[in-house]
């Protein structure tokens, strides 16, 4: 991986982790997933796990020379990333497992 790919998505994970942090302390949301979103805080921390999972695959990507540990590190990223992602899903579901309509 070189700097080129490495810049942009060490960018683009400083902005995910900004809006987790803003998710988890105010409650805020960006706008085009307010609608979807029901629990913000944990949405927030899945937001943080994929600025985390990022930051990890570009760390052992660019700057781990032994290929054992490199490999070691992008699988860890991947594991933080599909944590995120399942993390991400459980915070668009309604509270307690219950559904957003009431039973007829």
């Amino acid at each position: 991986m070189g700097f080129y790919l490495g810049i942009p998505v060490v960018l683009l994970a400083v902005l995910l982790a900004a809006s987790g942090v803003a998710a988890i302390t105010r409650g805020w949301v960006l706008p085009w997933t307010r609608k979807a979103v029901r629990r913000t805080r944990l949405h927030g921390w899945a937001q943080l796990a994929m600025a985390a999972a990022l930051c990890c695959q570009v760390g052992f990507g660019l700057m781990v020379g032994d290929p054992g540990a490199r490999q070691a590190g992008t699988l860890g990223g991947s594991v933080l990333m599909l944590a995120g992602i399942l993390l991400m899903a459980a915070s668009q579901r309604a509270p307690g497992g219950r559904p957003d309509s009431p039973a007829p």
